[in-house]
């Protein structure tokens, strides 16, 4: 492996002179610095960021610790963090969580171990998980995507109890009396929050709670597939659906499709979350679209501000979904998407 001295010696320079050019910690000639490109180049030398950041005590890298791969609205945030870091002329190290606390810990760890400047975190667990409470007890800068779960941290999500009740109520104006939800994995803050939603929308409209119209779908298309089949054996099933993310979306139209049931034509439907192919369903589905790429650029903006003032005191910030009408729902789509939250009288279904 070529070296910082191999460069100095094929370019004629001082070993001084190449870290000065690679480090650009001190003003070099033009063609001087060519000659020194030149040599990287011809040696094939690759700086040492390790080394590097031993001695700056920065890797100018960032963990990201979330469950990428069975959920594409986080392929999404993914996408809007590393074009966000990669500005800041940092690199993301992405590892998966699973959303299964015990891996979630062991990725925290890995990543810290990894001397990352600093990890942005989708926590599946509690306030009090125990991969909340290793970043806390070794002061590593954090925020928390998505699910905000403890104020501790900082933590940038959108917010999700007014869009959960609009869309709520919006099918209850339609006369909608039996609602249903298709809930996310039971102990993520997302999910309790939507759920908390629905109960919200439901008392708003004057609806009683029935409790065997709450189902999980455990955040994923397939669970939810199941759900839509036990709510449609009651004896006396919901006409209306509130579905609480897009992949369970997914799972419920395609319940939907195998029992012959329409939509909107036997049930309605609305959906927490919107993605790319929303608009070529049919019926086009009615959603509530998270900012994703603000989401994931605030949570960058976020931790570089921790990593520069780890005393700074945590901010919890909530971003407002769009209501995006369409047609599943079982009216006209409007032709201007509304905003989800606050929600003014005059905006009301």
């Amino acid at each position: 492996m070529a070296t910082m001295a191999d460069v100095a010696r094929v370019a004629g320079v001082s070993v001084s002179t190449v870290s000065h050019v690679i480090n650009g910690t001190r003003f070099v000639k033009e063609e001087t610095r060519q000659v020194v490109m030149d040599a990287i180049h011809a040696t094939g030398y690759t700086h040492n960021t390790i080394a590097k950041s031993l001695v700056s005590g920065s890797t100018h890298t960032i963990g990201l610790a979330i469950s990428a791969i069975t959920n594409f609205y986080f392929a999404d945030i993914v996408s809007a963090i590393e074009t966000e870091a990669g500005k800041a002329g940092y690199t993301l190290l992405l590892a998966d969580t699973h959303d299964d606390p015990g891996a979630e810990l062991a990725v925290v760890e890995a990543l810290h171990q990894r001397r990352v400047d600093g990890v942005l975190l989708a926590t599946s667990g509690g306030p009090r998980g125990r991969p909340l409470g290793y970043l806390a007890e070794l002061g590593v800068p954090a925020v928390l995507v998505d699910r905000c779960a403890s104020d501790r941290f900082d933590q940038v999500g959108v917010a999700n109890v007014e869009p959960t009740a609009l869309l709520t109520a919006h099918l209850a104006g339609l006369g909608h009396g039996r609602i249903a939800m298709i809930s996310g994995r039971t102990g993520l803050r997302t999910s309790d929050e939507r759920a908390e939603g629905y109960r919200t929308g439901l008392a708003r409209a004057g609806l009683d709670l029935d409790e065997r119209l709450t189902v999980s779908g455990w955040s994923n298309a397939e669970d939810a597939d199941t759900a839509v089949g036990r709510l449609l054996a009651l004896a006396d099933p919901p006409t209306a659906f509130v579905v609480a993310n897009n992949h369970m979306t997914i799972g419920a139209m395609r319940a939907f499709g195998r029992l012959g049931v329409r939509v909107p034509e036997d049930v309605a439907l609305v959906s927490f979350d919107d993605f790319e192919w929303a608009e070529h369903f049919r019926p086009r589905l009615t959603t509530m679209a998270q900012p994703i790429h603000e989401i994931g650029a605030r949570a960058v903006r976020m931790l570089l501000d921790r990593i520069g003032d780890p005393r700074r005191t945590p901010e919890t910030v909530r971003l407002d979904p769009s209501f995006r009408h369409r047609e599943s729902c079982g009216c006209p789509p409007e032709p201007v998407s509304r905003r989800g939250v606050p929600i003014g009288d005059d905006e009301r279904p």
